[in-house]
């Protein structure tokens, strides 16, 4: 009797660094973002508002679209932020940032009707766990600590070096 063995190769899941998961989650969010806005556009009646001057029952203005952009901004510019500021920063940005816009992201679903609850519950319950993801991972974020060589120089290890 003759038998097989077959070698079978393992993927590699190498460690993520924490800013590349952030970014990543910033950037998922962001384009969720401007989908959501731009799936809006197909609601009837929301086009006509914005050819007769209106978003929702605002006034279509320079100050309202300064707004709308510094809203949209926030998500490219943690992209930016989470891969470029120091880890302690980084960690208090995201965390601050992610929290404030939970609330802001559930505040979308106001005045939404029954028809649409199933579109804006999606859109904002995606939103929210990206921004939940973005928390744990800031929350979370590996620690080191300084050890005293026998030379009394100190060295920095990471978590997984120190246990």
């Amino acid at each position: 009797m003759t038998t097989r063995t077959t070698t079978a190769t393992l993927l590699e899941t190498p460690p993520i660094p924490v800013q590349a998961k952030l970014a990543a989650a910033w950037t998922s969010f962001m384009f969720l973002y401007v989908y959501v806005d731009v799936f809006n556009f197909y609601k009837p009646g929301v086009v006509d508002g914005i050819l007769k001057g209106l978003i929702w029952k605002f006034d279509i203005s320079a100050s309202l679209l300064t707004i709308f952009l510094v809203s949209v901004s926030i998500p490219a510019v943690m992209v930016v932020l989470s891969m470029a500021l120091p880890a302690r920063v980084n960690r208090v940005t995201n965390l601050v940032v992610a929290s404030l816009l939970i609330p802001y992201s559930i505040f979308n679903a106001a005045g939404t009707t029954l028809e649409w609850a199933g579109f804006y519950g999606i859109s904002i319950g995606v939103e929210v766990l990206i921004l939940a993801f973005v928390l744990r991972s800031a929350w979370t974020w590996p620690r080191t600590s300084a050890v005293r060589t026998q030379a009394g120089s100190e060295r920095h290890v990471n978590a997984y070096e120190a246990s």
